[in-house]
Formats: structure tokens, sequence, C-alpha cells
């Protein structure tokens, strides 16, 4: 398509996708998403990007990234049929982080019938210079039905112009906190306060276990599940538009000065099957499973200050709690993957001086062999203060376990670790194990099941 030109879409699921050519020193680019009554949002609801990822109605939603064969693509679902009659307009814009759109090769927006995934429309991006924000595309009613519509109209004050500009209010501090460097070494664990001598261990299990807890565990029954943090603009506070990713280079940042020093941490796992392993396909985006075998379960290992250790995980029912010991609650148990579920952990940061250190990690408990075929992201989103998120390397190795973060108080401030580690484990010793043995947590395991 050209600029300025538009085209009739049908009513129904569309999945919007913002693409982009990866490589050394290309900035980021995130897809947003904003719905207008007469050019204007009805409320800072109406904003669908990274930190609010889905519009109350469900007709918008943030699906997330995914990084294959050097092209990064973000994508949002738009469900045309349930977009509230009183809306007219839905723009789609994309915002730089760490540079300017000229500096990002090949960008386009392509929106494809999400049941068909068939290409309606397409419009490539070009002749950009300084800009740092940009409306790359809109849906509009015409006369009882939808069109598509290619913008191109960029900004150079980022996406706090582009939001405020359609009516948005932003919350942003004048200065961010730059993040913690990282630590020359590992973190090591403070030495417990009384010495525990772990029993010897039972013979190597050959399946995935549950601990015996050094002393021995807290048992607690799992409470109903915990309502996540309200969405920003949902409860009339500002739009926070900070973000933090953790990389290689920048590997580790303070919960405290980013905010997040109270209330519930949401950590999320989502995932996308890249290739096809047998019985699964690969439908842009997300993940489909034909036999739904596909088993992640997002897990972590504990050690509270008082030097009580555990595992939160589905396995033998540990899901935790959130306001007694350990203080983290494992929400459920997906299988799909999907941004708006996933795996999700929640950390009570009302009791972050009880705890010190968190291991956050994540086995296949059926369905794949390794990690190789799938594509993960982690977010860690405080309930005040800015998300936090990475995306795993490639798996290059027959990994059923990869270590996701470490997050470790140090002198009161919780610290995250990018970690994002694939461990392999040795024949007849289960994921958990594996990952105990590699970060000394020193507990025993016994077999377990869901």
């Amino acid at each position: 398509m050209q600029k300025g030109s538009n085209v009739p879409v049908p009513t129904t699921a569309l999945r919007v996708e913002l693409g982009r050519r990866s490589g050394p020193g290309v900035p980021d680019a995130d897809a947003s998403a904003l719905l207008l009554l007469a050019g204007k949002v009805r409320s800072d609801a109406d904003f669908v990007f990274y930190n609010q990822p889905a519009h109350s109605s469900g007709a918008v939603r943030h699906e997330g990234k995914r990084d294959a064969e050097g092209r990064v693509t973000d994508s949002i679902l738009v469900d045309l049929a349930r977009v509230e009659p009183a809306i007219e307009t839905v723009v789609l814009a994309a915002s730089s982080d760490g540079g300017s759109f000229g500096q990002i090769p090949d960008l386009y927006i392509e929106v494809r019938d999400a049941a068909r995934d068939a290409v309606v429309a397409r419009f490539d991006s070009a002749g950009a210079t300084v800009e740092t924000a940009f409306v790359l595309g809109e849906f509009y009613r015409r006369q009882g039905a939808w069109k598509f519509r290619a913008v191109g109209q960029g900004y150079g004050s980022g996406l706090e112009g582009l939001a405020t500009d359609f009516g948005i209010t932003v919350d942003e501090p004048q200065h961010a906190a730059p993040p913690v460097p990282p630590p020359a070494s590992a973190p090591q664990p403070p030495v417990p306060s009384a010495p525990v001598t772990p029993t010897p261990p039972p013979q190597q299990p050959t399946m995935p276990a549950f601990p015996v807890t050094v002393p021995p565990p807290v048992h607690q029954a799992p409470p109903p599940p915990t309502a996540p943090p309200a969405a920003p603009g949902a409860t009339g506070a500002p739009i926070r538009l900070t973000k933090v990713t953790l990389t290689k280079a920048a590997p580790s940042v303070s919960l405290t000065k980013q905010g997040g020093t109270s209330g519930a941490l949401r950590v999320n796992l989502n995932w996308e099957v890249r290739k096809q392993f047998s019985g699964w396909g690969s439908k842009r985006g997300r993940a489909v499973a034909l036999h739904n075998d596909l088993d992640l379960d997002l897990c972590a290992l504990f050690e509270l200050a008082d030097g009580r250790k555990g595992v939160v995980q589905a396995l033998g029912n540990a899901f935790g709690s959130l306001h007694q010991p350990p203080y983290i609650h494992l929400d459920g148990d997906d299988r799909t993957g999907a941004v708006s579920s996933g795996e999700n952990l929640t950390v009570n940061l009302d009791r972050k001086n009880d705890f010190r250190r968190i291991l956050v990690f994540v086995t296949i408990y059926e369905g794949a062999r390794s990690f190789a075929d799938l594509h993960a992201t982690v977010t860690l989103q405080p309930q005040f203060g800015a998300p936090v998120d990475f995306s795993l390397d490639e798996c290059t190795v027959p990994s059923t376990v990869c270590v996701l973060a470490l997050i470790t108080n140090q002198g009161g401030d919780l610290v995250v670790q990018r970690e994002a580690r694939y461990l392999v484990p040795e024949r007849g010793v289960s994921p958990q194990r594996t990952v105990d043995h590699a970060y000394g947590w020193g507990m025993n395991w016994t077999p377990g099941r869901k």
C-alpha cells in the first residue's frame, strides 16, 4: 500500500504485525494501539501497549514479540467484531527504544486475517529520520464496514508525545534511574544464621520431582486465585511508559530504583513455537497445540531470611501462598503460552525483607524434548513501578530446564538478575535437582507428579 491509501478489511479478528530487521545497533520498536472516539481516547484504558496489554472489551490485545532469522515482529490482535460501537478508529502505532526510526531498517506493518493467516494489507514505511514514534496505520468505520488506512505520521517526542496527542495522561519521571551495573560475579547468598545439614540424598529420581525442604517445608493449601495488579489507567492513575529490558550487557536492575517497593510483583512467562514438533504446528505469533500436550511449568526456588527453603511449582500442588510463607504464589498451570495468560508467579513485595533469594526457572513437563524450538519472553511487572522484561536466548543444547532470573535481597533492595541459562540434566536426574545443584540450594528431592 502507498501512504494515505485505504483498503476494506473483514470485520473479524485481525493480527497486526509490526516488523523490522534486527542487527547490531538497531533500536528496539514496540507496537501499540489506541481506541478513539472523535480523535481522542475516552480514558487512559483505551491505550493498549506493553504496560497495558489488553483492552477491557477484549477487542484489542498486545501479543508480544518474537525474534527469528534476523527479523523481529511485535503483534497486536484486533477483533473488529468486538470493538465497542462508540469507537470510531483504532490507531496502530510504534515507538522506538534506544534510537530513532531512521536507524531501524525494513519497517513495515502487516494486517493478517487471524483465522486464515492470510495477508489483508501491508504498508512498508520508508524515509524515516529522527522520528521516535509513528502512527503506521488505522482501522476506521465507513458506512457500517471497516477499512484500513496506511498513515505513516511520525513524532519526534516518542511514545509520550504520541500518547498525549491522543488524550493519554502520562506520568513519567523527569530522570529515570539507571540500571544497576552487572555484578562482577553471580550474587552469593548470605550465610544462614544457623547451619543447615541436609540429609543424604535419595536415589536420583527418573521423573520430575518435588522437594523435601531443609529445614522441613511449610505446607500451605493453595489460596483462591489472586487478582493481578490493576492495569495502568483502569483506576484513573496516569499511564507509566517506563520499561526496563534486561540484556547480556545490562543483565540486572534494582526494583527499588524502578519504583517496585511494595504490592505484588507478577512474573509472567509466555512462549510460542517457532518450528514444528511432531504433532505440533506454528501459526504466526502463537503456539498451536494439535494434541494440546505441550506443558511448560514455571517454578521458583526460594530461601527466606530465616533459612527456610523450598519450591513453588505445580508438581505436588506446591502452589505456595501470597500472605503466608513463602509469600510466593503460582497462579495456575497454563498450556497456551499466550501473553494474556501464560504461566504466572506472584511475589508479595510487602514482605521483601523476608526473602533472601528467589530463583525463577521453567521446565518442560511434557510435549517437547528441549527448548530448541520455543521462543519465550519473561516479564516482571511490579504493581507500583516499571516492568522488567527480557527474551530468552536461542537454545542450542538438549535442555529441558531454563533458569530465568535470580532475585536477591541486597540490603533490603530486591535486585533482579537475568540468567537465561539452559541446563542439561544428567540421565535420571530431574530438572529441579539440576537447578538446585547448579545454584547450591542444598535440598533433597523425591519423585512427584501433578
